[in-house]
């Protein structure tokens, strides 16, 4: 049977996708109605019972900026003082001002739905990954970052709904070019298992 072209062109993006860095884009801003278009996408991920937990607070021109010291700061404040790195700090200092927007990743888990935890954190991941999906149809860079620190603060920067946990960041920017990234994934076949 031969491959329908959707199918073909789905492949492509699917095995292009990588993560790239901060450090790799351009500085250069990303238009918030492709912002917009991509968090759509992000949107039609499955979810047990509809629920819908994923929740995503977009950051971008000055927020970049605040962000970038609440990060330093609260490494700084939280970090004992012997696992004190000053390259990590810099970093922190860095790596959202390089980015166009940063996206905070949140999870709404309502107990009263009667789903696990695990669901609802699981379909978040699926729209983080159709976020991932879509910043390589775009030609764009993506990076999903869960730094437990940053994770446990975040609500000291943003306003966070009742039952919502932050699951991390997701950095988009413009990567300076073709950066040449390889994923070695292995063989599919010592993955599968298959009952006939």
């Amino acid at each position: 049977m031969k491959q329908p072209k959707p199918f073909s062109i789905l492949s492509d993006i699917i095995h292009q996708r990588r993560s790239i860095f901060p450090p790799m884009y351009t500085g250069e801003k990303v238009d918030d109605k492709i912002i917009l278009e991509l968090l759509n996408n992000a949107n039609q991920a499955p979810s047990h019972k509809k629920t819908n937990p994923w929740r995503f607070h977009v950051i971008s021109g000055d927020g970049l900026l605040r962000l970038a010291s609440f990060f330093q700061n609260t490494y700084k404040e939280n970090i004992d003082q012997s696992d004190y790195k000053e390259v990590k700090f810099k970093k922190l200092g860095t790596n959202s001002l390089k980015a166009s927007h940063v996206i905070v990743v949140g999870a709404e888990i309502n107990p009263e739905s009667g789903l696990p935890e695990w669901e609802e954190i699981a379909a978040v991941a699926a729209a983080v990954q159709n976020l991932y999906l879509s910043v390589t149809a775009f030609s764009l860079g993506g990076y999903w970052s869960s730094p437990s620190l940053m994770i446990n603060h975040i609500h000291e920067f943003i306003d966070l709904r009742k039952d919502e946990k932050c699951l991390g960041f997701f950095f988009i920017g413009i990567p300076q070019g073709d950066l040449g990234l390889k994923v070695e994934k292995g063989d599919i076949v010592e993955k599968v298992k298959w009952y006939r």
